[in-house]
C-alpha cells in the first residue's frame, strides 16, 4: 500500500526448486527478492495481499491458516535474515535463540536422516514426547558444531555482541538448519562480510546443502557470489522476474537487456582500467509509478515502440532459458 493505493511489489514470479538445487535470485536493492522471499513464509505486513500459489510438499501456503504455518515455518522452511547482528536477539545467550527454534517444533520435525541414507545430523525426536529445555540445549550445542563454531560449548553461552560477524551468521545459519527444513531461504547471507568469511559461509551452504539434501533459495546482488553457488539463476527488476537459466546461460548467453547491463557492470580481467566502468542510465520506477508496458522500457537502450505497450511474456529462447524482451537473442561472451 502507497500513498497512491495499492501497488504491485511482486508480480508474474514463477519459479521450482528441487531437493537438493541452489535457485540464486538476483537484481538491484529493492528489485523485489526479498519481499518475494517473505511472501513464501507469510511474513509480508498485514495490509500485504498475496495471489497465486505456493506449493510446497503438495500444499498451497497461501491457504493455510496461520496455525499450520508456524508448523511450516523454521520445521519445513527456514530463513537465515539479512544482517545477523539485528536479526539476533542481543540480549539471550545464543546457545538459548538455538534451542528455543527446537523448542517451538518439538514433536513436529521429521527425524529422515536414517531414511534418506545420509550421515545424521541435527535431528528431533518424533512422536508425542515434548523434547525439555535439556536436550533442547543439547541439540543446539550440535548444531553450532554443525556449522564450524569451534568451542559451541563455551561459545553458546556468549551474547551476540561477543561474537565476530562471521560467527553471529553461523549462529543464524544453525537455527535455519537445527530442525532439518526441506528448504532454505538466505537472504543475503554474505553481507557485510569480508571476502574470507564470506568463502568460509559459502562452503558452509554447500556442505549443509550436500549433506542434508537441502534446497536453497541464495539471493544475493552479488553476481559473483551467485554465480558460484547456484545451479540456476533468476533475474528481478522491478519486482518482476526477467531472465531465468542456468548460471552458463544468464552469464555466457545473457538475453535481457537489463542482465546485460549487470554484467557490463563488473570489473573483470580484461576491463581496460583506464575507462569508467559501465552503467545503466536512469533509476529504478517506484512501484506506485511503474511503466505499462517493459518495466526496463524507460532505461533500455534497444526498446522499440512496442516496448511501451504491454508487459512482455517470459519467452523461452533456448531450452530451459528464459527471458522478458523478444527483441533480442542469445549473447555468447
Amino acid at each position: 500500500m502507497t500513498s497512491r493505493g495499492p501497488a504491485p511489489a511482486v508480480r508474474d514470479v514463477s519459479f521450482r526448486i528441487d531437493a537438493g538445487e541452489v535457485l540464486g535470485l538476483v537484481g538491484e536493492s529493492g528489485s523485489g527478492k526479498s519481499v518475494t522471499a517473505l511472501a513464501i513464509l507469510r511474513l509480508l505486513p498485514p495490509q500485504a495481499r498475496t495471489r497465486g500459489t505456493i506449493l510446497f510438499r503438495g500444499e498451497d501456503l497461501v491457504g493455510l491458516s496461520e496455525t499450520r504455518m508456524r508448523h511450516v515455518r523454521g520445521a519445513g522452511i527456514s530463513m537465515i535474515f539479512q544482517e545477523p547482528m539485528t536479526a539476533l536477539n542481543p540480549v539471550m545467550r545464543v546457545g538459548d535463540q538455538v534451542a528455543e527454534a527446537v523448542l517451538a517444533h518439538a514433536g513436529r520435525a521429521q527425524d529422515s536422516a536414517s531414511s534418506n541414507g545420509k550421515q545424521p545430523g541435527v535431528t528431533l525426536k518424533t512422536g508425542s514426547t515434548a523434547i525439555d529445555k535439556r536436550e533442547a540445549w543439547r541439540l543446539a550445542i550440535e548444531a553450532l558444531r554443525t556449522v564450524a563454531i569451534t568451542d559451541a560449548d563455551r561459545r553458546a553461552r556468549d551474547y551476540p555482541h561477543q561474537l565476530s560477524g562471521g560467527q553471529r551468521q553461523r549462529v543464524m545459519i544453525a537455527m535455519a538448519v537445527v530442525n532439518r527444513p526441506s528448504l532454505l531461504i538466505a537472504d543475503e547471507p554474505t553481507t557485510a562480510l569480508d571476502v574470507t568469511v564470506q568463502a568460509q559461509v559459502l562452503d558452509l551452504l554447500a556442505e549443509l546443502r550436500e549433506k542434508f539434501s537441502l534446497a536453497m533459495l541464495f539471493i544475493s546482488h552479488d553476481l559473483a557470489v551467485v554465480s558460484q553457488v547456484s545451479r540456476r539463476i533468476g533475474v528481478m527488476y522491478a519486482g518482476n522476474l526477467v531472465e531465468m537459466g542456468t548460471a552458463a546461460d544468464v552469464f555466457c548467453r545473457p538475453v535481457h537487456p537489463y542482465t546485460r547491463g549487470l554484467l557490463n557492470s563488473v570489473p573483470t580481467l580484461r576491463s581496460d582500467r583506464t575507462k569508467p566502468l559501465q552503467t545503466i542510465v536512469g533509476t529504478v520506477p517506484a512501484i506506485s509509478a511503474l511503466p505499462p508496458g517493459c518495466l526496463f522500457e524507460p532505461r533500455c537502450a534497444w526498446r522499440v515502440g512496442g516496448c511501451s505497450m504491454a508487459l512482455p511474456p517470459l519467452v523461452e529462447v533456448a531450452p530451459g532459458h528464459l527471458a522478458r524482451c523478444p527483441v533480442l537473442t542469445p549473447e555468447v561472451g
